[in-house]
This record gives C-alpha cells, structure tokens and sequence, in this order.
C-alpha cells in the first residue's frame, strides 16, 4: 500500500467511524478540537495526521488508538 492509499483509507475510517456517531464534519471537529477543514482534509487523504491528533480523533470517537487505525 503506498502512502496516499494510506491516507485514503484512514480517511475513509475517520468518514466511517464519525458517521457512526451520527455526527456531521463540524460536530466531529468541535468534539476534538479542531476546525472543520482540518477533518474535511483527514477524511479527504490530504494530510498525514501526527500521532497526537490520531489520539485527539480517538479520544473524540471513545475509541482506542489500535481500533482508529484498524484498516482490515
């Protein structure tokens, strides 16, 4: 897998695991401190997420790390 098929799939279990709250790109945003362009460019594969912001993003789901990255 190369590195923006990694970024693609994460972003498409962040899309996965926040639509399974219920919650909008804001609602998500606002729930671990970010702005909304900033998971609108997690969820498009644009970015590289740093491992504190991954804790930030499982922190927000009520998620582990290892279940965040879970890519199966």
């Amino acid at each position: 897998m190369t590195r923006d098929q990694l970024r693609k799939e994460f972003g498409k279990r962040i899309i996965m695991l926040r639509e399974q709250k219920g919650w909008s790109q804001s609602d998500f945003a606002r729930a671990c401190n970010k702005d909304r362009q900033a998971i609108e460019k997690l969820e498009n594969g644009k970015v590289n997420p740093t491992l504190y912001t991954l804790l930030e993003l499982a922190n927000a789901l009520e998620i582990s790390l290892g279940e965040l990255v879970d890519l199966k």
